[in-house]
């Protein structure tokens, strides 16, 4: 994966501002443009050339700290197709998956390319990525979001449109795949043809937003007997504001964004040991399953006219990258 430059800004590169009160701005930069604000205006040609970290003052006097993106600063302003991982949630799903360099991923769906980045960096020139995503036009914006933040579309990177049920089998071997990531709706519905790609002791973790999902995928991965007893958690960060002897936590926090649930592939014919529980409510019937189908919990749509736009500015963002590599 190429990583983003060092140096003086150039045109074409990303480049976040941080003006007056902390209100950030993300432009790419152009030879004669202009970012408006109602304190005045910066000219794109006042930071051309100027290296990382730089501060330059708009036309009204006011100063703008500028810097190139961090990735998770890029991938919470970049165009969406579809609703994104959130950092947080990005940096569990390495560690609970165990994505190492020179893995073996399959990732589903792709959505806007956000989760995609993140295990682009931790596999490494030698590792392989294959994403799924059943819509075109959210594979365009994903590419093009990774393209404008690597510079270029990387080339262990392979990008599937269509069903990962139907279309897994012939994308890889089986016993294969180091780690499976299933960020869909229905998870449970590909956990069958997820088993056969997994290596033994392969990892999968399934991200999903309600508690009825969690439930679901759960229930669905015990019972196969395949995998191991799978784990579930959530992640919240709450920001603490420090200054001087003035340190509290912050007012607002990012709370639940979605679930994790997790479990490791067994070995062929292996039959897991048997997990004593207390007794709950582990039963279920036709009533509960009706509960937990894509459309009872929810399946939040994206206009046509929306999304076209969206694919309009990660194309953009995106040719502006390609311009900044071609400097080098």
């Amino acid at each position: 994966m190429t990583q983003r430059p060092s140096g003086p800004f150039r045109v074409g590169d990303r480049v976040q501002l941080t003006g007056p009160k902390g209100r950030l701005h993300t432009v790419t930069l152009r030879a004669d443009g202009e970012l408006h604000t109602h304190h005045g205006v910066l000219r794109h040609a006042d930071l051309i050339g100027q290296p990382d970290g730089s501060v330059v003052a708009n036309s009204g006097g006011h100063e703008y700290l500028a810097l190139r993106p961090l990735l998770r600063d890029f991938v919470m302003s970049m165009p969406r197709g579809a609703a994104i991982v959130y950092p947080k949630d990005a940096a569990q799903i390495l560690a609970e998956a165990d994505i190492f360099p020179g893995a073996t991923v399959v990732e589903a769906g792709v959505g806007s390319g956000a989760l995609s980045l993140w295990i682009l960096r931790a596999i490494g020139a030698e590792g392989r990525l294959v994403s799924f995503e059943r819509r075109p036009e959210f594979a365009e914006v994903a590419r093009a979001n990774v393209e404008t933040f690597t510079g270029a579309e990387p080339g262990n990177w392979d990008v599937v449109v269509g069903d990962l049920v139907e279309s897994l089998p012939g994308a890889v071997e089986p016993a294969s795949v180091d780690r499976v990531v299933l960020d869909m709706l229905a998870p449970w519905a590909c956990i069958d043809v997820v088993a056969d790609a997994l290596t033994p002791g392969g990892v999968v973790v399934c991200y999903v937003a309600t508690a009825t999902q969690l439930s679901r995928v759960a229930e669905y991965i015990r019972g196969t007997g395949l995998f191991t007893e799978p784990d579930a958690n959530e992640t919240m960060v709450r920001g603490w504001h420090v200054e001087g002897l003035a340190v509290r936590p912050d007012h607002r926090m990012v709370a639940h964004t979605g679930f994790l649930v997790w479990a490791r592939r067994l070995a062929p014919g292996a039959v897991p040991p048997e997990v004593k529980r207390r007794a709950s409510k582990s039963s279920y019937g036709d009533e509960d399953v009706e509960l937990w189908t894509p459309g009872a919990v929810g399946d939040r749509q994206i206009t046509d006219k929306n999304l076209r736009k969206r694919v309009r500015e990660a194309q953009k963002a995106a040719d502006g990258a390609r311009q900044a590599a071609s400097q080098d």
